[in-house]
């Protein structure tokens, strides 16, 4: 490594950058994981009227899939901006519209309160909570990135990536500790709504970061060279089908993955397997620091070797956690559960923290921004949007190794558009070691 590089890898503006692109994906995963916990524990009776436990969860797990549809959304808007007038400014403006519409969920009315108006309201928040959270992913990863050295780009890449087990570590954290200082009653009553406040700390924190750093070098030549796309989304499907499709399939695995094992498990573990919250909660803290240790390893391995080929041996890890999730997950030992977690969480660290280089890698700066928001956003309803849901139902007809089934199912569907995702020679990353 020279030392230029070495210095621009740890220069402070370098450390600015990834502590913006981090802060920003765990307020999102933080934000995303105390909405799932809360849709697993306590939304089911506040915002539904009273009917069996399944259907009460199943509606409060839709409500949780609305999100996914307004993602896309949240990502042609935010995209437009970010490939038309710069990364920094569209980041604080998603980053707003995600922390506002979560912060307005604590105060929201119950359904014996309000009726209809309250499961209503609770969707409209969701809904703004996915808009901004889809200009969020991709305008983080593109900060990192675009600010990488050269041989870099999926270490940089795994900063926003590791914003996942932050995020969900903080959530997760605040609910056990509300589990244990609180009574049942309490928490139901108002406790749940302190994590949806809490939220503004890290916003506020987010936004002091990213008001300090400066507009990426990948976009400020791509404005010197030519005129910004005039619409961005138009042309990114005009001219790059082939990356958006494949890249929106390379993701499914990680959603499904992610979702599978912290909301589904966490639903299925307190109301089917017997286990109390706090206990379920613990086991899966425990198993998230794997899913830290995968990024961190997936990360490096790219930079070595290449992005595909690291997130294809994740999508082989995935299909064989899912084809042993019917044995661990039902095998009624606690041990083997936080097992199976620790696996699953571990294979999704090379699914998903290598994304981060690898989808920026398919389009152009001018529409980089729109067309890696756009596939993880859309992969994002496929693998995430639907998946406690139909896992739930899987669950309630063939148990748990149905459900394995629809991890296989992700993750050979990840592997086939991957298969035919190849960056193009002028975007392609370096792979070169600094």
């Amino acid at each position: 490594m020279t030392t230029t590089t070495a210095a621009g890898a740890g220069s402070a503006s370098n450390r600015r950058v990834l502590a913006a692109s981090l802060v920003g994906t765990a307020v999102e995963f933080y934000d995303f994981y105390i909405y799932a916990t809360a849709a697993a524990l306590v939304f089911p009776q506040l915002f539904f009227p009273k009917s069996s436990d399944s259907a009460q969860l199943l509606q409060s797990y839709a409500t949780f899939a609305v999100a996914f549809f307004a993602r896309p959304v949240g990502a042609a808007f935010f995209g437009h901006f970010g490939d038309r007038i710069g990364r920094k400014s569209t980041l604080v403006a998603s980053l707003l519209t995600m922390g506002l519409s979560t912060l307005l969920i604590a105060f929201l009315p119950s359904y014996a309160l309000v009726g209809w108006v309250a499961p209503a309201l609770l969707c409209l928040l969701r809904f703004g909570q996915g808009f901004g959270l889809g200009g969020e992913w991709g305008g983080a990863a593109l900060l990192a990135v675009e600010n990488a050295p050269p041989g870099w780009k999926a270490r940089f890449g795994m900063f926003p990536q590791l914003g996942a087990p932050v995020g969900f570590i903080a959530a997760n954290g605040l609910f056990l500790l509300l589990g244990v200082m609180l009574s049942p009653e309490a928490f139901i009553d108002w406790g749940w709504r302190l994590p949806f406040l809490a939220s503004a700390i890290l916003v506020g924190l987010g936004l002091w970061i990213r008001l300090r750093i400066t507009e990426t070098p990948d976009f400020q030549k791509a404005m010197a060279e030519a005129e910004p796309s005039h619409v961005p989304m138009a042309e990114t499907i005009r001219r790059h089908p082939g990356a958006l499709v494949a890249g929106t399939f390379a993701v499914v695995a990680c959603f499904a993955l992610f979702y599978l094992s912290t909301a589904f498990a966490l639903g299925y573990g307190t109301a089917t397997l017997g286990y109390s919250r706090e206990t379920f909660l613990g086991v899966q803290l425990g198993a998230i620091l794997f899913l830290a240790a995968g990024i961190i390893m997936a990360g490096y391995a790219s930079d070595a070797s290449n992005a595909r080929r690291v997130l294809m041996g994740g999508c082989f890890a995935t299909v064989a956690v899912g084809g042993v999730m019917g044995a661990m997950m039902g095998s009624g030992s606690l041990m083997l559960i936080w097992a199976w977690l620790s696996l699953a969480l571990f294979a999704m660290g090379f699914v998903y923290g290598p994304l981060g280089a690898f989808l920026p890698s398919l389009f152009p700066p001018r529409v980089r921004y729109t067309g890696a928001s756009l596939a993880f956003n859309v992969g994002g309803i496929i693998g995430g949007g639907m998946a406690p849901i139909a896992a739930q139902a899987l669950a309630d007809r063939g148990g748990l190794t149905l459900v394995g089934g629809y991890l296989v199912a992700a993750g050979v569907l990840s592997l086939a558009g991957l298969w035919f995702c190849k960056p193009p020679p002028d975007v392609a990353q370096p792979t070169q070691q600094p």
